[in-house]
């Protein structure tokens, strides 16, 4: 690759004509049975990517989607630790490394020497992985160690900057989710969990959210506090939305004629040290109506509130008018 490409345009570049060859209703059964996991009903003992067919389908469909979440979740992480960049990474169950392109893509501008180290039981994943990363990928990425390890209970890891673990917990059972978590948390000094944005991937991210601040992590993203979250289980989950574009094989699977889908996820950055976190956080589209933009934020005090920004505060609503949902607010934050 050269380096001086994108991360995110290096990814789809590897991505393109990877399903060459493989007849179009094989990939397309495979990516349904990967929608069935991605939405919590397969059984945590079967392996996800069973083959290279699977792997293949898996990476042209999902990678994009995972890629785009983490990235996003790892740009506000890294609003809240400005000057802080990982030198070694650690990516748990990261199966063929969308969450370790989106690492390189978070720092490609610190130019420092990442190392990755990606972590999943499925060899077929690592093995296609591990591919894409020599063939296109940024330099720290082609010299990542692509290892296969069992990720439960029996989990061990060496001490490490950043940890990521994306699209994993909902895979396993609660107990041996609890041990992972714990088990990031004490071997990294910053962990990024993501999960679908589902109210089940919401109740896996507080459960995750939790651990980390009894480890003695410091929240940094989204939540613009440490407390508990405001928003009462079975109620409501808090969400976002990272763009995604879609690639031939998303259109045949889904139909419809946009070029992009929005990939709907929840997260929870935290650090160990200090972490300058927003003073509030967009937690809801907003909503734009005739000179007002009404604004659903998740606050610094641990409450959630309404802020409405009116036409006659000139700046203030102009920055409304493009703030988006996701971002810290108010501007500058």
């Amino acid at each position: 690759m050269n380096d001086s490409l994108p991360a995110a345009e290096a990814l789809r570049n590897a991505l393109a004509g990877l399903l060459d060859g493989l007849p179009p209703k094989q990939a397309a059964q495979a990516v349904e049975r990967l929608i069935t996991n991605y939405r919590g009903t397969t059984p945590t003992h079967t392996p996800v990517l069973r083959d290279r067919s699977d792997v293949a389908a898996y990476a042209a469909y999902r990678m994009p989607a995972t890629f785009e979440a983490v990235r996003s979740a790892l740009a506000a992480f890294r609003a809240a630790v400005p000057g802080w960049a990982p030198a070694t990474h650690t990516d748990i169950g990261g199966g063929t490394g969308a969450a370790s392109w989106a690492v390189a893509a978070a720092w490609e501008d610190t130019g420092g020497d990442l190392r990755s180290t990606v972590l999943d039981w499925a060899e077929p994943a690592l093995d296609l992985g591990r591919e894409l990363a020599a063939a296109a990928g940024p330099s720290g990425l082609r010299h990542a160690e692509w290892r296969r390890a069992r990720i439960g209970t029996a989990l061990s890891l060496q001490s490490t900057d950043l940890v990521t673990l994306s699209y994993v917990l909902g895979e396993l059972t609660e107990a041996d989710r609890t041990t992972v978590v714990d088990t990031a948390a004490a071997a990294a000094q910053a962990v990024v969990v993501v999960e679908p944005g589902t109210p089940d991937g919401y109740l896996r991210i507080m459960a995750a959210r939790d651990r980390l601040i009894a480890a003695g992590l410091r929240i940094a993203a989204p939540c613009p506090h440490s407390e508990a979250c405001p928003i009462e289980r079975g109620s409501d989950w808090c969400h976002f939305s990272a763009r995604v574009t879609r690639s031939s094989l998303h259109r045949r699977i889904k139909g419809g004629t946009l070029p992009y889908e929005d990939e709907k996820f929840s997260y929870v950055a935290a650090v160990r040290g200090d972490a300058e976190a927003a003073a509030a956080r967009v937690v809801r589209k907003p909503q734009i109506r005739k000179g007002l933009v009404l604004l659903e934020l998740c606050t610094d005090a641990g409450e959630l509130t309404r802020e409405a920004v009116s036409k006659r505060q000139g700046d203030l609503y102009r920055a409304a008018r493009d703030t988006e949902w996701g971002d810290a607010w108010p501007p500058g934050e």
